[in-house]
């Protein structure tokens, strides 16, 4: 059974899904009306040179018929049987830019922290539920890769480096592995395997 859901973009999108068995879910993020111009970002000198062009804020990036990327999508309950999955997602500093802008990790599962570029950055978690630690370590070296984890839910939980202010990340942090973030067209799909039930599938975005 597969179903496709269309949101529209808001702070916080709901959408009650009742399943009658296990299924793949699908769908699609758009945003009605304009979203405000991005914004140039101002780089130094030895980050410029690493980018042929301008770089943009990424705080509404959405196709030509307003689907809406970067948006965590998440089924609020807790289903049974959460696995943690074998694989460490990293979130990356290439270029001077956090990449991606938007990841999904578990409660409890390692994921990697990794300085891609031939310079100094430092990475600084932010998170505002108890449990969750704030942490700021140096990376000065290229292909430096720190290990971390959160114990608790978090939506969205704050990433940034002091170095450099313009650089900005956010992780989702959940206590299952229902997740997903919108593509550059706003699409998404849910892990298969979703126990049959009913749910609420939320869509949250930074800016929306």
């Amino acid at each position: 059974m597969k179903r496709h859901i269309a949101l529209a973009g808001a702070v916080l999108a709901t959408a009650g899904l009742p399943l009658a068995s296990a299924a793949d879910l699908t769908g699609k993020v758009t945003l009605k009306g304009t979203p405000p111009p991005e914004k140039k970002i101002e780089f130094d000198a030895t980050c410029g040179k690493m980018h042929d062009k301008d770089v943009t804020t990424r705080h509404f990036v959405t196709a030509a018929d307003g689907g809406l990327a970067n948006v965590f999508v998440y089924i609020k309950q807790t289903p049974a049987g959460a696995k943690l999955p074998a694989e460490s997602p990293v979130l990356d500093q290439l270029n001077c830019m956090y990449e991606p802008y938007v990841l999904g990790v578990m409660t409890n599962q390692p994921f990697k922290v990794k300085n891609s570029d031939p310079l100094m950055h430092n990475v600084h978690a932010t998170p505002k539920v108890a449990g969750n630690k704030e942490f700021n370590i140096g990376q000065p070296v290229q292909g430096m890769v720190a290990e971390k984890v959160f114990p608790n839910r978090e939506v969205l939980v704050r990433f940034k480096c002091d170095v450099h202010p313009w650089m900005f990340a956010y992780v989702g942090v959940m206590d299952h592995g229902f997740f997903a973030v919108t593509d550059k067209e706003g699409k998404f799909k849910l892990p298969s395997g979703l126990p049959a039930g009913t749910y609420t599938l939320v869509a949250y975005h930074l800016k929306a």
